[in-house]
């Protein structure tokens, strides 16, 4: 049987995605045959594989540490939450259904043989397999339903670290309350902690470390540093809160001024990655027309709830701003969900249900939406650069005018395309970034030698560095070779029994 571990969270965002393609790389790095793998993940950002499939981003950036091709069993369910109470399932890259949180209860049984056959085979064609929770573990109120957390590990009998963010405070009862809040049997299974984000001395963090292992009596395996500069692919929109990294001073006399429409259900915000990588790109979130009105170029971008988004748009007053900026022929950039609101009309059955909408009527363009999800890995070319890109959409558009860009189309200042990370092409950004200056009227260059590809894998290889310099990398060796260590003590109260009734998916690799 392969080895295996889990690292969960006290939180969301505390670290585990990082922490975890930190671990596939710097097994990747060790000679290990590693992949990743989420049993589930809640998250508006994806990626489409090369076979069609399409699972989280994350998953994907990790599947990237580890050297190896990714897979839908990487991530064999991704809920995509299309409001405060329904969510798309996609059931091994395919979507499946559209539930609400209640109705969801009643796929989990196919759910539960689903996530055992991918990590079984996962187990069986690799040498460790690194499983990163979702949330945190101490959720009692879905424990009883678990199939990514401890459900998981106690089917899988997978060894637990747990990561807390001490840039969030309040890290050491954290971590002492979530193993405390989990049943004995659960508690087994937890056999050390991981501190991410810390900023100073480590020396004055070793009297807390030795209070919380004579409490838990588990060991910190290793405190992470603050680093900036480490933005990777994120599942939450949490992530756009934190500080952003500095590309630096423009190459050229003036700065470009990105404004990004921050949607309450935007997916796919990483297509925006690529343009704060680059040098003298100023990339903000906004969400009042004031953000909007002094950007040189205003982006909209992907949406898992177009019609619900762009009724958002229009109850702020920014549709207004943007319907001006076109007008005076200031470039707008609509990517997939945000290019379908740039449309003459919407007809909206299958997503929102809310029949024929009028757009904003910036393109000469019409949207239907199919039953069907469009999933695909296209090619094309731009500004005479080659562009490969990535799309996921059910909105089908047809163009009935303006200039071709990509499969969209462009009318002045306005461009539109369904493809997600054709930013990504260093050439075609290079070549797009040059055309919305010369329409914005700024002295803007951009640098010549960015790589975006390069820049990505820079940042993994920092977080194999941090897992190698700062991580007990023998102790995680001994859990992934022999699993958690017997006899660990029971934290109180140590949590009620909430897996009675739950049974137990048999997930050990044969």
């Amino acid at each position: 049987m392969s080895g295996a571990l889990l690292v969960a969270g006290t939180t969301s965002d505390a670290g585990k995605s990082v922490v975890t393609a930190g671990l596939c790389r710097w097994l990747a790095r060790q000679g290990v045959r590693v992949a990743p793998f989420k049993a589930q993940n809640m998250s508006l950002n994806s990626m489409v594989t090369e076979d069609g499939a399409e699972i989280g981003r994350a998953q994907y950036m990790q599947a990237q540490a580890a050297g190896v091709v990714p897979r839908a069993a990487m991530n064999p369910v991704l809920l995509k939450p299309g409001s405060d109470r329904r969510s798309q399932v996609v059931v091994l890259g395919r979507p499946v259904a559209e539930v609400d949180a209640l109705e969801y209860g009643a796929h989990k049984e196919r759910l539960r043989e689903v996530v055992r056959e991918s990590l079984a085979g996962l187990r069986s064609e690799f040498d460790v397999v690194v499983c990163e929770g979702a949330g945190s573990p101490a959720e009692i109120n879905l424990r009883a339903g678990d199939i990514v957390n401890m459900g998981l590990a106690r089917a899988a009998d997978l060894p637990v670290v747990v990561v807390g963010d001490i840039d969030r405070g309040g890290v050491f009862a954290s971590l002492y309350g979530t193993v405390a809040l989990l049943e004995p049997g659960d508690q087994a299974l937890i056999a050390g902690f991981v501190i991410n984000k810390f900023r100073g001395a480590v020396e004055l963090l070793e009297p807390g470390l030795r209070q919380l292992r004579a409490l838990t009596g588990r060991p910190t395996l290793g405190v992470l540093p603050w680093k900036p500069g480490l933005y990777l692919d994120s599942e939450d929109s949490l992530a756009l809160d934190a500080p952003r990294p500095d590309a630096g001073a423009a190459y050229g006399r003036e700065t470009l001024r990105v404004a990004v429409v921050r949607f309450p259900r935007m997916s796919n915000f990483t297509d925006l990655d690529a343009l704060a990588c680059e040098p003298g790109v100023a990339v903000r979130y906004a969400a009042s027309a004031g953000d909007l009105a002094e950007a040189d170029l205003v982006v909209l971008p992907g949406s898992r709830a177009t019609v619900s988004d762009l009724a958002w748009l229009r109850e702020r007053g920014m549709d207004a701003e943007v319907l001006r900026r076109a007008r005076e022929g200031r470039p707008v950039l609509g990517i997939c969900g945000g290019y379908q609101m740039l449309a003459q009309e919407i007809v909206d059955e299958v997503e929102s249900g809310a029949g024929r909408v009028g757009g904003l009527g910036l393109l000469p363009t019409r949207v239907v939406f199919a039953k069907g999800k469009t999933l695909g890995r296209p090619e094309g070319r731009a500004y005479g650069e080659d562009v490969r890109a990535y799309e996921i959409h059910h909105g089908v558009v047809t163009v009935e005018g303006g200039d071709p860009f990509l499969d969209g189309c462009r009318e002045g200042a306005v461009w539109g395309t369904t493809w997600h990370g054709a930013l990504e092409n260093d050439g075609f950004r290079r070549a797009f970034l040059r055309d919305v200056a010369r329409v914005a009227g700024r002295d803007f260059t951009p640098a010549p030698d960015v790589s975006f590809a390069a820049l990505r894998e820079a940042t993994l290889d920092a977080l194999g560095d941090l897992v190698e310099e700062h991580l007990d990398t023998g102790a995680v060796w001994r859990l992934i070779e022999q699993g958690a260590p017997d006899g660990l003590p029971v934290v109180p109260p140590g949590g009620p029994r909430a897996v009675a009734d739950d049974p137990v998916m048999p997930l050990t690799a044969t």
